[in-house]
């Protein structure tokens, strides 16, 4: 009986200690186990995908769009950013609103026209807060103010685009008509007509003119209209729908879009470079850092340096707003604050 007793007491004692050593031996292990699951490297996650419709092709002005391989501002985001090319600001919202494109790189005029038509739109980053159109003619027309077009043949690129749209702006100001002038269609190489003598004048941008003067436009005369009435020249416009369902992924490009824009400007001899390869109209550093230069000085205004680049100018894009109501260009009001986002900037 003392045996069996013993030999009970022995075993129990034997168990005893095989737990605790087994016990021992888990608690050594799972704190292992535990740093090396910490360890495991996570699986990157996919960059979503994400399309930008632009008025143009890939063209050297949007060099900050082109180098996504090199710098990667929206990657950083976590989007892979498309450029889809398009023929003009009514281009890019067609493919928005057509389901093509999550943002459109598009002017205020497309912007309104779309708005008066019904779309449910909402602009949210002023790319170009200044003007950029003007009027040019050559020292012996003696066009020296818009007053002076009166009576005058003057060219733009299409009875659709913006060099129409802000001529009539021009001429509006100084109490002329579209019927006052002659408007003829020259398309985008509108400088040879000036040349040849087909048109007294010629409805252009700032990197237009540029290009002329590199090819052989001397002296020439500009009326800007800017100085008539200044705003934005392009803007980024989303549906509706976009706006109140996606905050999230809009903030994200917004960011990346900003970066973009100011590594243009900190960096414009870069930018001038990388264009050679990436912009289809790069081909000459010297003219790439010309434009870019141009470019640079539209993106920036009063209201950017106080508040960030791409903040919205309400008042101006309203007075732009009713001077398109005036020249019957839309046929209802638009009132801007209800149809632009003011919060998907950070704040300075």
């Amino acid at each position: 009986m003392r045996r069996t007793f013993l030999r009970r007491t022995g075993a129990l004692a034997a168990a005893a200690a095989l737990t605790s050593a087994v016990g021992a031996l888990t608690l050594t292990l799972w704190p292992t186990a535990a740093v090396h699951a910490q360890a495991a490297p996570a699986k990157p996650t996919a960059p979503q995908p994400f399309t930008l419709a632009g008025w143009s092709k890939p063209i050297t002005e949007i060099t900050h769009l082109l180098v996504e391989e090199e710098k990667g501002f929206f990657r950083s985001e976590g989007l892979a950013l498309n450029y889809l090319p398009g023929a003009g600001g009514g281009d890019a919202l067609r493919n928005l609103l057509s389901g093509q494109a999550d943002i459109a790189f598009t002017d205020p005029g497309s912007f309104f026209a779309a708005l008066d038509k019904g779309e449910k739109l909402r602009a949210v980053y002023d790319i170009y807060p200044q003007n950029v159109f003007n009027v040019v003619s050559l020292p012996t027309s003696n066009i020296r103010k818009p007053a002076d077009l009166k009576g005058k043949r003057v060219g733009v690129y299409s009875l659709s685009s913006g060099t129409l749209q802000n001529l009539q702006i021009l001429l509006q100001q100084a109490g002329l008509k579209k019927d006052d002038v002659t408007v003829v269609v020259t398309g985008l190489l509108n400088f040879a007509p000036l040349i040849q003598g087909q048109v007294d004048a010629t409805a252009a941008t700032d990197t237009g003119l540029a290009l002329a003067r590199r090819r052989g436009v001397r002296d020439p005369q500009v009326i800007e209209v800017g100085d008539y009435l200044n705003y934005s020249s392009d803007i980024l416009v989303v549906r509706e729908s976009t706006y109140q369902q996606n905050k999230d992924v809009l903030r994200r490009f917004l960011a990346g879009y900003r970066r973009s824009a100011q590594w243009m400007i900190d960096q414009p001899a870069e930018a001038a470079q990388l264009a050679v390869k990436r912009a289809i109209d790069g081909q000459d550093p010297a003219l790439n850092r010309e434009i870019i230069d141009i470019r640079n000085r539209s993106a920036v205004s009063p209201l950017t340096k106080e508040r960030g680049l791409g903040t919205l100018d309400e008042k101006s894009l309203q007075a732009a707003a009713d001077a398109y109501r005036k020249l019957g260009l839309i046929e209802r009001d638009i009132r801007i604050s209800d149809v632009i986002g003011t919060d998907l900037l950070p704040t300075r």
